[in-house]
């Protein structure tokens, strides 16, 4: 079974605001010494995880990220008949287990990925609880599990503080994606026009500002299979199925920052996916040095694969296999592309 999947994409989105910062303006970092935008792995995974594609691909295997588990179960004692008193003590009791409940509340102090199985235990339980009208036993409350079902619990891990037996390793780094090319964060002047003004009153019934820039983005994702397979309880084609959806959306979905405004939907424009039990290394060392000009697209997948060659020539061959896709020059194919990596 191959141990590393790794997938290096191009992504070319329009004037877009995709991932903002705590003043709503697009992200960036510094690298070569100029600015780049940026796209956060977290806006990514999230993105990936709750896309609709990945929902429909992987339905019945998917976790939640709540602080609210104790919420949910209160409401369903009560609903079930238990008094407001009971339901409240006996819900911070489950809740207790995925999380430090904060005080006086059914609410924990962090949020917790709960896998379907979990979910599944706490809901019959529940059941139990209110057909019984008792709080639950200790042996009762034992409702984390190490292993799971749920990929993206398995692809991109979980910690739980307060339980560490519990934690599961990320089966999938995700890096920030990053301009090729350096950018300047350019505003948008808007005004909004009352559709009730009088023919006299001719003034903007609002005035702002939106920050946005342009960018062809490179991003890169590496995948353990073995250690996947290993969070999934040894189910290989579950961890096929997730490798494939998870390879789909990544080039297909977009973040969603902004999109009724800008629209900046994007497939990847190019992608290069490897395999091999190789140790991974990211391609992002190919555009230190800016891309300029009016080729970008062409120029950044020379520059990859120029860097490829390279890395092969001084370390050795660093995949055992590739293949690659071409919307620019209309090379690969999709279907057969998932199939190389879920294979």
């Amino acid at each position: 079974m191959t141990k590393f999947i790794q997938l290096h994409l191009l992504t070319s989105y329009p004037p877009s605001n995709l991932n903002r910062d705590d003043l709503g303006r697009p992200k960036t970092a510094t690298m070569g010494g100029t600015e780049r935008l940026r796209v956060s792995s977290q806006s990514l995974k999230r993105t990936w995880r709750t896309s609709e594609l990945f929902e429909n691909a992987m339905s019945g295997h998917i976790g939640t990220r709540t602080k609210r588990v104790g919420s949910e179960a209160e409401a369903k004692l009560i609903a079930e008949g238990v008094s407001e008193k009971n339901a409240k003590a006996w819900a911070i009791m489950i809740a207790s287990e995925f999380g430090k409940a904060k005080k006086d509340s059914t609410e924990i102090e962090q949020l917790a990925h709960i896998s379907p199985e979990e979910q599944q235990l706490v809901d019959s339980l529940i059941t139990t609880l209110a057909a019984e009208n008792r709080a639950p036993e200790e042996k009762e409350l034992m409702l984390l599990r190490a292993k799971t079902k749920a990929v993206d619990i398995a692809l991109f891990g979980r910690m739980l503080a307060s339980s560490p037996e519990f934690n599961i390793e990320a089966a999938c780094q995700v890096a920030h994606g990053i301009s090729v090319h350096s950018v300047a964060i350019e505003d948008d002047y808007f005004t909004a026009v009352d559709d009730l003004n009088s023919a006299g009153d001719q003034g903007a019934a609002h005035i702002g500002e939106a920050g946005f820039a342009a960018a062809l983005f490179y991003s890169y994702i590496c995948i353990d299979k073995e250690l996947l397979v290993d969070n999934l309880g040894g189910d290989v084609e579950l961890a096929t199925k997730a490798i494939a959806a998870l390879t789909e959306a990544a080039i297909k979905v977009s973040p969603k920052g902004k999109q009724n405004t800008f629209a900046s939907r994007a497939y990847a424009s190019y992608v290069l996916a490897e395999k091999g039990a190789q140790q991974p290394r990211s391609l992002s060392v190919a555009f230190l040095e800016p891309i300029h000009g009016n080729q970008q697209a062409a120029d950044a997948i020379a520059k990859l694969t120029r860097q490829v060659e390279n890395f092969d020539k001084v370390y050795g061959d660093c995949a055992d296999s590739r293949m690659s896709l071409n919307a620019m020059t209309g090379e690969g194919d999709f279907n057969a592309l998932k199939n190389f990596i879920a294979d």
